[in-house]
């Protein structure tokens, strides 16, 4: 027998909202910021902006799961069970090779850092919008900007699976409503 509350950090409906608010945010954030930042820190071109629209995709899915589970919609919830499990694994893909770049190009990015403009290369090929280089970058390091990196990409992975639950958990208590008869209270029972 399953059990209705097990995993849940929150209740379901409520805190599966605050949890696809928390993706839609942080996705919007890195999206624009791969979109705006990403020519200083991956050198082949449309590989920034590849990265950006999968995080603006998911905070777009996310602001549908947002939605359906606003107005408890059975179908824009099916929408969604059926959309996580595929940016989940283009998530999980894009991170990989996020990684890989980065790590690839760390040489580059610390000559952006030590010369204050982007990557001779790049600017050539009319990459950025400035030949200059944001000034916040560069302080922390190229290490712990890449621990960031990883960290913010597997916690990232980590939030799409447990809303993946969370979205399959409120779409089969919508699938047993119909089979579920009132009681005393509004208490519903099996």
């Amino acid at each position: 027998m399953w059990c209705d509350n097990c995993l849940l950090l929150l209740p379901l409906r409520s805190g599966a909202m605050a949890w696809a608010f928390i993706i839609l945010l942080y996705s919007l954030a890195g999206g624009i910021f791969l979109l705006e930042y990403g020519q200083y820190f991956y050198f082949v071109y449309p590989e920034w902006t590849i990265y950006g629209i999968i995080a603006l995709a998911v905070a777009f899915n996310a602001l549908i799961n947002l939605v359906a589970l606003s107005n408890k919609s059975y179908l824009w919830g099916r929408v969604c069970r059926a959309t996580w499990p595929v940016l989940l694994v283009l998530c999980g893909v894009r991170a990989v090779i996020m990684i890989w770049e980065l790590n690839r190009g760390q040489d580059k990015i610390a000559w952006e850092c030590q010369n204050g403009q982007l990557w001779a290369d790049s600017a050539a090929a009319g990459y950025g919008n400035t030949t200059a280089f944001p000034s916040g970058i560069c302080p922390p390091g190229f290490h712990a900007l890449y621990t960031a990196f990883i960290v913010g990409l597997l916690a990232d992975l980590g939030f799409q699976i447990y809303m993946l639950f969370l979205n399959w958990r409120f779409t089969t208590l919508l699938e047993k409503y119909d089979s579920l008869s009132s009681s005393y209270g509004g208490l519903y029972t099996a």
